[in-house]
């Protein structure tokens, strides 16, 4: 505490001297804009939209979760709602909550540990949907989902928000809570039909390798023209 207010002053000084910012979503710009005083621009981080091939029809076996098991992640949240759901839950991934993940989980969910890449594409291609309860600066999961034609149930915060199109690519949430998520949950299965593998495979594509490159290559270009 003690030393907290200088290093506070150091880092907002040392922000005031870099040439231009370059956030990964609009929501880390939004920070720098609070903490540094600083504009940012925004280039999303690039995603391998390629490695996936969008499934011809809506629908699959289970909800996916995957990713690193740590507290923040809260894929307690997916674990409790589909155990008290008794919906079928797949949870790939491994971290320091696995344990304690376990014995909150219920016979409708199976743990799979980390998977490779080619086993994560046949978990997603027999998902009915993502869930991603957590909050993340942008989030590349969900991308991963939606280029594989399959839709995300999210928390309506951070980088998701730039992603998810509410009732178009998948859902959105309000609070991270088991009622907010099981209500998300039970919207998505009245009009899991109405989304479309084809119209989220194309909208994943904003987020490609080739558009990071344009975007990261013209922000470099305007910076050197303002040295």
């Amino acid at each position: 505490r003690l030393l907290l207010p200088s290093l506070r002053q150091w880092d907002c000084l040392s922000a005031q001297r870099v040439d231009h910012f370059v956030a990964n979503s609009r929501h880390v710009a939004r920070r720098i804009r609070k903490y540094w005083r600083r504009e940012a621009a925004v280039v999303h981080p690039p995603v391998d939209t390629k490695a996936f091939t969008p499934r011809v029809e809506p629908g699959g076996e289970h909800y996916l979760c995957f990713g690193r098991l740590a507290s923040y992640k809260r894929v307690d949240l997916a674990v409790e709602v589909c155990t008290r759901l008794g919906r079928p839950l797949v949870v790939a991934g491994d971290g320091e909550m696995m344990q304690q993940l376990k014995a909150k989980a219920g016979p409708s969910v199976r743990f799979v540990g980390r998977q490779d890449d080619a086993a994560v594409r046949e978990l997603m291609a027999r998902s009915r949907a993502l869930l991603f309860p957590g909050e993340e600066d942008f989030g590349i999961i969900p991308v991963e989902a939606m280029s594989a034609g399959v839709p995300v149930i999210a928390y309506g915060r951070g980088g998701a928000t730039e992603t998810v199109v509410d009732g178009e690519t998948g859902l959105l949430f309000s609070e991270q809570t088991p009622k907010s998520l099981a209500d998300a949950l039970q919207r998505f299965e009245h009009c899991e039909g109405d989304f479309d593998p084809q119209h989220l495979h194309a909208h994943a594509e904003k987020f490609s390798t080739e558009n990071f490159l344009t975007g990261f290559r013209h922000e470099v270009e305007a910076a050197m023209a303002r040295l």
